[in-house]
């Protein structure tokens, strides 16, 4: 391969990294943002907890507790959801700094 071709090569593979950066960035801000919903449901699920043992029962208050636990479930699998995605850009990132090493050592 010609230099020329060698430099091409690595400018690919740079802007094909910088693209990746960019996507862990985007997903770390999203597992933030669904870390930090988690958290709220979790102080909701503790007030109407908190409530039903002061006042008992009411079908409200149930109600409110089990649409909590089933908006925390959702968070829970988004959250992981976003963390295997997370994982796998990083994967793809490792391949990509291999494969940078390999161009720089053939230079």
């Amino acid at each position: 391969m010609t230099e020329g071709s060698e430099t091409a090569r690595r400018d690919a593979l740079l802007a094909r990294r910088l693209h990746l950066v960019a996507s862990v960035s985007a997903l770390t801000a999203e597992a933030l943002r669904l870390n930090q919903k988690r958290a709220g449901i979790e102080m909701d699920v503790l007030r109407l907890e908190l409530e039903i043992g002061r006042s008992g029962a009411n079908a409200q208050l149930v109600r409110d507790l089990h649409e909590a636990e089933q908006s925390m479930t959702a968070i829970v699998q988004a959250c992981a959801a976003c963390e295997d995605r997370i994982i796998a850009v990083e994967a793809d990132i490792e391949e990509l700094d291999r494969r940078l090493v390999a161009t720089a050592n053939k230079n």
